[in-house]
């Protein structure tokens, strides 16, 4: 695998979803069994993803909470047969429990992804700052069961900015290193379809925040409402909005789909270099004819 497509020294990456959850809106149930969890994220990894990311919790529209026990549960044996099985990937839990994230980092998780950023459990910031780890924040509006009961925003996009921006602020306050900081803007989470498109239309007002952008557009409703598809045609939206959300300077692309997702974005990134260099090219020989 090319290096730039594994890890984090290239110009992207990509996290591959792992959901072990009967309820997940995409994938619930097929990954239940932690065997099949192990092996699915392996593959995931075989296909160029270089974060795992597993769930215990669905936080799809309406979901109901999960206890911190069974999300442990689920998810705390298939992060240690991954390190067992020597998985090179970054393997991120994705919880808002402070009880998992601690069993999780135990176990071998590395990245902390916060749908709440902090705020359902804020003793996880102090957590991810003790062990080193990395972390995603992302923005909701209300919680998984009411978020999408009509959200509203005067700005979406400074709104959010300004969320993240204090979330920032939080962690690092709470000892957490900016560097180890991952942003998220939340697309589907308490967002009408016009929301998420301006989001992705403006993420580069978000990429100005200086810390790595994370996009989860994957099988997304608005996408199917967008197309006309069902959740299962969803990949050329998908890769759609992988694509528009990288030149406007994301960096981690949160994805069911790994493979066809990287291959595009390897594509895109590449013209955009290819690009960048003729840019160049042109002002240098124009400078030194002047």
């Amino acid at each position: 695998m090319n290096a730039e497509l594994l890890g984090g020294a290239g110009p992207f990456r990509i996290m591959g979803i792992v959901n072990v959850t009967p309820d997940s809106f995409s994938d619930g149930g097929l990954y239940l069994d932690p065997a099949a969890a192990v092996e699915h994220a392996l593959e995931l990894e075989r296909q160029g993803a270089a974060i795992l990311d597993l769930g215990g919790e669905s936080t799809r529209p309406g979901a109901e909470p999960v206890p911190a026990a069974e999300e442990a549960r689920r998810v705390i044996g298939v992060i240690e047969e991954l390190v067992a099985a020597g998985a090179r990937a970054q393997i991120s839990i994705d919880t808002s429990k402070a009880a998992v994230a601690e069993a999780a980092i135990a176990a071998g998780a590395t990245l902390v992804n916060d749908v709440t950023a902090f705020r359902s459990d804020p003793a996880i910031a102090s957590l991810v700052a003790a062990s080193g780890a990395d972390c995603c924040l992302m923005h909701m509006l209300g919680e998984p069961r009411t978020m999408q009961q009509d959200p509203r925003y005067e700005d979406v996009v400074a709104e959010v900015k300004a969320f993240l921006e204090g979330r920032i602020e939080f962690a690092v306050s709470a000892g957490i290193a900016e560097e180890r900081i991952l942003l998220d803007p939340g697309i589907g989470f308490g967002k009408t379809a016009a929301h998420n498109l301006e989001l992705l239309g403006r993420l580069d007002e978000l990429v100005a925040l200086g810390r790595p952008v994370v996009v989860g557009t994957s099988r997304k409703s608005f996408l199917g409402r967008l197309t006309g598809r069902a959740t299962d045609e969803l990949l050329a939206a998908t890769i759609a909005t992988n694509v528009l959300a990288y030149e406007r300077g994301a960096s981690v692309f949160r994805v069911h789909d790994v493979g066809p997702v990287r291959d595009a974005l390897a594509v895109t990134a590449a013209t955009v270099r290819a690009g960048c260099q003729s840019t160049t090219r042109t002002s240098s020989t124009t400078s030194t004819k002047v």
